[in-house]
C-alpha cells in the first residue's frame, strides 16, 4: 500500500482545512487535529465522504502537555507511515512591546513553538521510517510567518514565536537529513482568515494573501523529491515593501 499519509494540526478552518482538503483530493490519507470535537468530526466525515480517503479525527488542545502523546498514540494505531507533518495550529496576538503581558507570551510560545517541538519529537520514529523508504522523503511543513523574518510593529511576541519555529525547521533538517527528513517553514504575511478579521480596519481582507495560495505552496513542497530541501518560503503581499507582513 503506497498511499501517502499526512498529519495536519489545526485542520478545521482556514489554511489547515484547505491543506487537508487538497491532500485528500490528491489521494492522501489523513489524521487531522483540532480543539473542538464537533466541528472536527463533522469535517473529517465530510472530507472522507467527498474524497474516498481515510480521514481520522483526533481532538487535541496543543497547549496541553499531553497533546503530542495523545496525537502520536492515536496516529500509531492507524498508520505505519507519515509522509507529511503539517504544523498549522497556532495562536496570534499583537500588542506594544512595553506592555505585552508575559503570561500571553508564555501561551504564544507554548502553542506556536513548544507544541510543534513536542509533536515533531513524538513523530520522529515514523518520519524516519518513511523518509528512508520514500523517494519524496518525509516532510515537516510548519506554517510560520513573515513577522518571524521581517519585524512588524506590535508583533514582537508573535514574531519571536514564529522566528523560533522557522529556526526549529532549519535545525531539524540539518540533524535529520540523512534519515530522509526535510523541514520547511512557510512564512506568509497577513492571510485572509478568522485570525486576521480584527485587522480589517488597517488592512482589508481583499488585500491579504489568499488561503488558497498558501495551501498551494504547502502542496508544492509535498511534491518534491528528497534530493532537495527548502528551509523557508517567504510569502508577502504585493507593494512597495516586499519584506512586510
Amino acid at each position: 500500500m503506497n498511499t501517502r499519509v499526512a498529519l495536519v494540526t489545526g485542520a478545521t478552518r482556514g489554511i489547515g482545512a484547505e491543506v487537508a482538503s487538497r491532500l485528500a483530493t490528491e489521494g492522501w490519507d489523513l489524521v487531522i487535529t483540532a480543539r473542538s470535537a464537533g466541528p472536527l468530526e463533522e469535517f473529517a466525515t465530510e472530507l472522507a465522504a467527498r474524497t474516498g480517503q481515510r480521514v481520522t479525527a483526533v481532538e487535541a488542545d496543543l497547549a496541553a502537555e499531553s497533546a503530542a502523546e495523545v496525537i502520536g498514540a492515536r496516529f500509531g494505531r492507524e498508520h505505519t507511515r507519515l509522509d507529511a507533518l503539517v504544523l498549522n495550529a497556532g495562536m496570534g496576538s499583537i500588542g506594544a512591546f512595553d506592555e505585552f503581558p508575559l503570561r500571553r507570551l508564555d501561551k504564544l510560545l507554548a502553542v506556536n513553538v513548544r507544541a510543534s517541538y513536542g509533536l515533531i519529537q513524538r513523530m520522529l520514529p515514523v518520519l524516519r521510517t518513511t523518509g528512508a523508504k520514500s523517494d519524496h522523503g518525509a516532510r515537516v511543513i510548519a506554517l510560520s510567518s513573515m513577522t518571524g523574518i521581517a519585524a512588524e510593529p506590535l508583533n514582537s511576541a508573535y514574531g519571536a514565536s514564529k522566528a523560533a519555529l522557522t529556526s526549529l525547521c532549519e535545525t531539524l533538517t540539518l540533524e535529520e537529513h540523512r534519515n530522509g527528513i526535510g523541514a520547511t517553514a512557510v512564512c506568509p504575511g497577513y492571510v485572509a482568515t478568522d485570525m486576521t478579521v480584527g485587522l480589517a480596519e488597517t488592512i482589508e481582507h481583499s488585500e491579504m494573501i489568499r488561503v488558497s495560495d498558501v495551501a498551494e505552496v504547502v502542496m508544492s513542497v509535498t511534491r518534491l523529491s528528497k534530493s532537495v530541501t527548502i528551509p523557508y518560503i517567504p510569502m508577502t503581499r504585493p507593494g512597495p515593501n516586499l519584506w512586510r507582513a
